[in-house]
């Protein structure tokens, strides 16, 4: 039996209107990346992308969103997402765009990709924060952060020993 390899693109969905990211559904989403690959590359990208494409993960509030794909065809994937121009959901139409964060073979290899981009962008909000308050409760999730990945390369230390 052959094992089918998939790639995974971890994008985030950028909007002014913060409506666009609570209106996210998984549906909505894989139909509309899977409309775009039919527009861009027509129906061979339709038809090759279609086979192993889906959404793995999807968080609605930081818009961060997860596709799975197969390995051969990931590209025409990544080619069609810059055309994505607005969502369209319940017959609103909200302006948006994906940037693509990072693509890995595996979801453990974007998981810690996340880990580290989200511990970026909130240094970049401690140094921008004017408020005293806002200031310890960035570096109290800095800090967090940090202690669960120590926690997670102190347990795979563990593991390795045994």
């Amino acid at each position: 039996m052959v094992r089918f390899k998939h790639r995974y693109l971890l994008c985030e969905l950028v909007s002014d209107d913060p409506r666009c990211r609570l209106s996210l559904d998984d549906r909505v989403l894989s139909s509309l990346v899977r409309d775009t690959i039919a527009r861009v590359h027509g129906t061979f990208g339709a038809a090759a992308c279609s086979i192993g494409f889906a959404v793995r993960y999807l968080n609605a509030y930081t818009g961060i969103v997860l596709l799975r794909c197969r390995k051969e065809f990931y590209q025409l994937v990544w080619s069609a997402l810059p055309f994505i121009t607005y969502l369209e959901n319940k017959g609103h139409r909200y302006p948006c765009f994906f940037n693509t964060l990072h693509v890995g073979g595996t979801i453990r290899t974007c998981q810690k990709f996340l880990i580290q981009y989200n511990r970026r962008q909130l240094l970049i909000l401690l140094q921008n924060c004017t408020d005293e308050g806002e200031r310890e409760a960035i570096q109290k999730s800095v800090t967090r952060s940090c202690l669960l990945e120590e926690e997670e390369s102190g347990e795979e230390a563990a593991e390795a020993m045994e």
